[in-house]
């Protein structure tokens, strides 16, 4: 599977798309990860104290609106929480004052350009590509290739200026408009910039390598990507985490995209949840897994466990 596919559930500041880490063995030791049997995008989390549950949520970050769905369920489990608490705060994402020096982040330093860092055939390529989603490469050279990946794909160019539209929704920015609605209190695990800094980890031309790898993958990436949507609606996370590990994962950086920031959630979570009963909404693909929250919050002490 392209390696877009996997970012658009990681990162709420790009649009966070269902990134799943590697399966891993766990024969010899005790597994706190959930089982086949637990499939569930809604879990509730008791014990350790805790005078009210609070509720973990799998989100995709970007769907078609056909395919939006909120349970009754989940529902209830939002209106029973006072605080409401994404990967980042979604509030941070609509002011343009805060958000003004993120987006100055998203460029190479340096006076790096994507063409400094590709052959000609592969400039081309990119260049070809960009100009058939209708952006022109032009004005993107100095972008970080990172950022570049995330819009590599149609579905996900197209899908991106079509949040307007209505022809794709969030549920990050629907659980944000009902926490308003409801006068909840809304946070964040952890920044926009935060976020952004990550990819200053990966070399740039490890960043253009995944930039050409993605498009020239990306014919083949549609139909996985639409069977990870079925699998998310029928609330498949088991299946999920094995189709997207077999299919490469997140490129040999699981550890620094996803299982780092996993354990870096579960300190904020608890001191959350000991306060008020608090509703997480975090992409899908942070639940599954050893090194997935919901078995870092069960090796933790606490009771986790699916809600139908």
């Amino acid at each position: 599977m392209p390696f877009y596919k996997n970012l658009v559930i990681l990162f709420a500041s790009l649009f966070p798309i269902l990134g799943f880490a590697q399966v891993e063995s766990t024969i010899e030791e005790k597994s706190f990860a959930p089982t086949a049997e637990e499939n569930s995008l809604l879990w509730e989390i008791s014990g350790m104290d805790l005078d009210q549950p609070s509720y973990l949520f799998g989100t995709i970050h970007m769907i078609n609106q056909e395919d939006f769905i909120l349970t009754e369920a989940t529902k209830s489990a939002f209106e029973k929480c006072d605080k409401v608490v994404f990967e980042i705060n979604m509030d941070e994402m609509t002011d343009m004052t805060a958000m003004l020096p993120l987006l100055m982040k998203s460029f190479m330093e340096g006076g790096k350009t994507l063409r400094d860092l590709l052959s000609k055939e592969d400039y081309k390529l990119v260049d070809d590509h960009f100009k058939k989603l209708g952006m022109p490469l032009a004005f993107l050279e100095r972008v970080k290739p990172m950022f570049l990946t995330v819009f590599a794909s149609e579905d996900m160019g197209e899908g991106a200026m079509d949040m307007q539209s209505g022809g794709m929704k969030s549920y990050e920015i629907e659980l944000a408009e009902m926490a308003k609605t409801g006068e909840k209190e809304v946070g964040g695990l952890e920044t926009a910039a935060y976020q952004m800094s990550m990819f200053d980890s990966i070399p740039y031309d490890v960043q253009a390598n995944m930039l050409v790898e993605s498009i020239k993958s990306g014919s083949s990436g549609t139909d996985s990507f639409d069977q990870m949507v079925e699998m998310y609606k029928s609330q498949d996370l088991y299946g999920l985490q094995t189709m997207i590990a077999e299919e490469g994962g997140l490129m040999g950086y699981d550890e620094l995209l996803l299982n780092q920031r996993n354990r870096n959630w579960i300190q904020p979570m608890s001191t959350m949840m000991a306060v008020q009963p608090t509703f997480f909404a975090v992409g899908a693909g942070h639940l599954a897994g050893e090194s997935g929250v919901i078995s870092l919050l069960r090796q933790k002490g606490y009771t986790v466990k699916p809600v139908k």
